[in-house]
């Protein structure tokens, strides 16, 4: 990606909250890779895997600093974003997605965007949700385009349990009425089903959460995946283009033929067994309609923002 009407990394600190989710840990990667200096904010029980290795990371990379937060503590969070122009928040739980776990992820959201407008040096939020934030509701198999504009209904996540949509879509709405309340400059990413190296070992909870109605997602044309290293480009690209304003739906693939559909089960192995008649050969028949849309993503990836 390109770096026009960008910051400059030399100048810039950067803190991913929290940078044990694999979300976070890729950000945190690419932005080491691109010489920024990082603040790695990391939530007591989050993913031991993954904070092992930052933890490591740390005692070899000197632009590199970790932090242990919680996200109900307002003061750690404040710690944490010292000195730094940008937050990632990538809220995702280690632990999968229940109603408590939705309380608990609108709370932190709160208190990541309140403790940013307490800052002096904070000039952007980069807010990650999800794609479920935005495509659940009883019509959505009639709707033709669904895009940035769309927000999942809240009753109907609560009635289906759809506890991974319902806490995205409260925790971003949450968010982006305290930044707009703060005027603080908020970005959101909204990405598809997160694939990529290690999914399966080290985000196999939040990836059944997501997965929760999956069925109902292929059949209506919004069930899409996106690869993590792609999804941590879009985050960085979205804090360096000034332009980039608002909401952004972020996949790489609709899944909507049972060619494409195999392809992902196989690549969420062993998350996911393989239905059992396509052991032996792929049928290919059924073709759903397409209703995602992502064309204002094509536009901040390929030259400027549009919003």
């Amino acid at each position: 990606m390109d770096h026009d009407k960008s910051t400059s990394s030399s100048s810039s600190c950067c803190c991913v909250l929290d940078a044990s989710t694999y979300v976070g840990f890729w950000i945190l990667k690419k932005l080491l890779s691109r010489g920024y200096s990082v603040h790695a904010a990391i939530r007591r029980n989050g993913d031991s895997e993954i904070e092992e290795i930052v933890r490591e990371m740390e005692t070899t990379e000197e632009r590199l600093v970790v932090y242990d937060v919680d996200v109900l503590d307002y003061q750690s969070i404040l710690v944490s974003l010292k000195t730094c122009n940008v937050v990632f928040c990538c809220l995702d739980s280690p632990e999968g997605y229940d109603e408590k776990e939705v309380d608990l992820e609108v709370r932190g959201a709160i208190n990541v965007v309140e403790a940013c407008g307490r800052t002096e040096s904070i000039e952007k939020i980069v807010f990650s949700s999800s794609l479920t934030a935005s495509i659940w509701r009883d019509n959505i198999g009639t709707q033709k385009d669904v895009d940035e504009k769309c927000w999942s209904d809240q009753d109907f996540c609560r009635n289906k349990k759809l506890w991974h949509a319902l806490a995205k879509m409260l925790s971003e709405k949450a968010a982006w009425a305290l930044a707009m309340d703060r005027r603080l400059n908020m970005v959101s990413i909204n990405p598809g089903l997160i694939v990529g190296p290690f999914v399966a070992q080290h985000n196999a909870r939040p990836t059944m959460s997501y997965l929760k109605g999956a069925a109902q997602m292929y059949e209506n044309g919004v069930l899409a995946y996106v690869d993590v290293k792609f999804l941590a480009d879009v985050h960085i690209k979205a804090f360096e283009d000034v332009s980039a304003c608002g909401r952004y739906f972020c996949f790489n693939q609709i899944v909507n033929t049972e060619e494409e559909a195999l392809k992902l089960v196989e690549s969420l192995s062993p998350l996911i067994p393989m239905p059992p008649r396509y052991e032996n050969e792929m049928h290919g028949s059924e073709v759903y309609e397409e209703r995602l849309r992502n064309n204002k993503l094509s536009k901040l990836v390929e030259a400027g923002s549009a919003c």
